[in-house]
């Protein structure tokens, strides 16, 4: 027979009401009770029923994850995806993954998911994230949700973390090795990640005396595509850069195969760099040299967040995780090409 809610509180001493509590996330509980009833529900191995709850609490124990774009970010996407799954899996929730692609018709299409799906809580990503009238809508139907790295202000949860700072980080490294032409493979512009990581790459050429040269930066769209068409064009030029920032792994290889097709090693005659510490990065030879993104703990840190918005609808909270610049064998100092 399987463990009912009465099994759970005969073991822990308590009432059925405080074990569902328990299961609620309710702040009332004392800790150490909380500890003894989730000590039961491991033991007695309770799985909680998601369509007796829903119907008695007016809830559906779902969150839904909205995304965009995962050919061109597919690494990206997983990495959320398993920081979504691992958040629900310490609760009685359970994720809905949905793609949508950005259009004019975004907010009606979202709005008819959510009333077949009737989600507890949305998370976000860009360019939804950023999108002011979805998040108008959303606000209108008194839906909680959170955005990873928006750079909208309307979101009473943000998990994001410095983007600018690191690539300025990384062009740094670049010219603490001598480059003093970088060229940079932006992203899709009305995303994020296009203004905070041009921008970094701006601040760290301020910072070393280095003029800008709006020449050298040529237009991307996280894809491997992208990278071969952007260091054509850079390579292209009479006065070629020694050192490429892309905006992604993704890029960032592109750019590699260009190099390699025109005879160029890497790093010997030309480094490169990309951002987000995707699977590949490691993958390739030489290895990439990278910003470790926190996907994961930036999905599992707003599924937290968006939850306990729940029981406390006044509650905002902006939050920048930490990340790392990776040093790999795919830059070097100048070389004498």
């Amino acid at each position: 027979m399987p463990v009912r809610i009465e099994d759970v509180a005969a073991h822990a001493g308590v009432s059925t009401k405080t074990v569902s509590r328990v299961l609620n996330g309710h702040p009332s509980v004392r800790a150490k009770l909380r500890t003894r009833i989730e000590a039961s529900i491991r033991a007695l191995n309770y799985v909680p029923n998601p369509s007796a709850r829903g119907l008695a609490g007016n809830r559906s124990y779902l969150v839904a994850l909205l995304y965009d774009n995962p050919m061109s970010s597919s690494s990206y996407i997983m990495e959320l995806i398993v920081g979504v799954l691992q958040a629900c899996k310490e609760t009685p929730y359970n994720a809905v993954l949905h793609p949508f692609e950005a259009s004019d018709d975004l907010v009606s299409r979202i709005d008819g998911f959510v009333a077949q799906h009737r989600p507890d809580a949305l998370v976000l990503v860009p360019p939804h994230a950023n999108n002011t009238r979805l998040l108008q809508r959303l606000e209108e139907l008194d839906l909680r949700y959170a955005t990873i790295s928006s750079k909208s202000r309307q979101s009473r949860i943000d998990i994001g973390f410095d983007e600018r700072r690191a690539a300025a980080d990384i062009v740094e490294h670049l010219i603490s090795l001598g480059h003093r032409r970088i060229g940079h493979v932006a992203s899709l512009k009305g995303h994020g990640a296009h203004a905070w990581r041009l921008n970094g790459y701006r601040d760290a050429l301020r910072r070393a005396g280095i003029a800008y040269d709006e020449s050298l930066v040529v237009p991307g769209d996280f894809t491997f595509a992208s990278g071969v068409a952007g260091a054509k064009a850079l390579l292209d030029r009479r006065d070629p850069p020694t050192a490429i920032f892309a905006a992604n792994d993704d890029t960032a290889c592109g750019v590699m195969r260009e190099a390699y097709e025109r005879g160029l090693a890497v790093p010997g005659d030309l480094s490169v760099c990309g951002f987000d510490d995707t699977p590949v990065s490691l993958q390739i030879s030489p290895g990439l040299t990278t910003v470790h993104q926190p996907c994961r703990e930036m999905a599992r840190l707003a599924v937290e967040c968006v939850l306990r918005s729940i029981r406390d609808p006044a509650m905002r909270q902006h939050t920048h995780v930490p990340y790392q610049v990776r040093l790999r064998a795919s830059t070097a100092a100048p070389g004498k090409r």
